[in-house]
């Protein structure tokens, strides 16, 4: 399998992630300070405001060390979940206009990663997380938000892309998976429910992509046709 990752962004946000985290933990504890020590009623609207400003720009950190900066990131663990595919399949990692994306003979893959411990559920088109701290949740990692919502945005995109670079009736369809890279997750999701795309931890993705290239495989003509669309080398 052909590996190429812009390693040039990615070491650039994880500069960023502790230049967030720093900053707001710095501007956490100059709002507890005011807070804490200036009993001045005017002051109250400071502290409250520098608490604000340092929550969020602690969770800007969040996303950025849990994307860049903390090992194994979400490209590690995707390679390493796909680690044996043959040299027919190219992984792309924030080179593409979707952050992971998969070209062989099982079609086109886009693969979010999502990190979260506990047991995941989706029904009544509703994700719910159940399990984890508090703590964990606030100040250490990113909620699972709606990955239903995301990846049909990142679908819209790669599709805008294709139909504007390939030729009519060459675009091919995109196939999508939702990887869980916490090895301890639980996903629980009813037989009779049809999840938005895979649902699955990450040493399952080179089973489910083997599977889906016995099902219905693209010829190597319209494999060289996408990739050469994109990068062929790591920057």
């Amino acid at each position: 399998m052909n590996i190429i990752t812009n390693e040039s962004m990615i070491k650039r946000n994880a500069r960023l992630s502790q230049i967030f985290m720093f900053g707001g933990l710095i501007v956490l504890a100059g709002g507890m300070y005011v807070s804490f020590k200036l009993t001045d009623p005017r002051y109250f609207y400071v502290s409250l405001i520098a608490l604000l400003a340092g929550f969020v720009l602690s969770q800007v950190g969040i996303y950025y060390a849990n994307n860049f900066g903390r090992h194994p990131r979400p490209d590690e663990t995707i390679d390493l979940g796909l680690k044996g595919l043959d040299g027919k399949y190219t992984l792309y990692h924030y080179m593409t206009p979707v952050p992971h994306l998969l070209v062989g003979p099982a079609g086109v893959w886009i693969l979010m990663t999502r990190s979260q411990k506990g047991r995941v559920t989706f029904a009544k088109g509703r994700w719910r997380q159940q399990g984890g701290s508090v703590y964990l949740k606030l100040f250490a990692q990113e909620g699972l938000g709606r990955p239903d919502i995301d990846l049909e945005s990142q679908v819209s995109k790669l599709s805008q892309f294709f139909q504007k670079n390939l030729p009519e009736g060459a675009v091919p369809t995109i196939q999508t998976a939702l990887v869980f890279t916490n090895p301890t997750v639980v996903i629980d999701i009813p037989e009779d429910v049809e999840p938005p795309g895979e649902t699955i931890k990450a040493d399952k993705l080179k089973e489910t992509v083997r599977k889906a290239a016995k099902l219905k495989s693209i010829p190597p003509a319209q494999i060289q046709q996408i990739t050469a669309l994109f990068p062929e080398e790591s920057k």
